[in-house]
């Protein structure tokens, strides 16, 4: 089993920029890709960032240019510095990762609590 523990959300003004950590717990296990998501009140939740475990990135489309994700996979901590919010940003964010028993492919997925950014002025 993975655990993830989502930090540093909080309330910023437009333009501004805030740095989401994801720490990433368990015995015995091999992560994979880890991603962030959000969701907004009454919206769906959508793929904010992805990184793979060699590295390739991808990104949702609105926040292309802004967001930027990074790992540090020796310690299984991920990263979102999101630079540029704007008040749409404002959602719950969550990490995501794909984790198996170590030495196999990675098919499990756990997800954390979630993180609250808002963006207002």
């Amino acid at each position: 089993q993975v655990q993830l523990v989502e930090s540093g959300g909080g309330e910023v003004q437009p333009g501004g920029s805030l740095r989401l950590s994801c720490a990433a717990s368990g015995s015995d296990v091999t992560i994979g890709a880890m991603a962030w998501y959000r969701q907004a009140p009454g919206g769906v939740r959508e793929l904010v960032a992805l990184i793979r475990s060699d590295g390739r990135t991808t990104y949702g489309d609105s926040v292309k240019g802004r967001f930027t994700i990074s790992r540090d996979s020796a310690n299984n901590i991920l990263y979102l510095q999101m630079d540029s919010l704007k008040p749409d940003d404002t959602a719950l964010y969550y990490c995501n990762a794909d984790w198996g028993p170590s030495g196999t492919t990675p098919r499990f997925g756990s997800w954390g609590q979630g993180t609250q950014v808002t963006v207002s002025s």
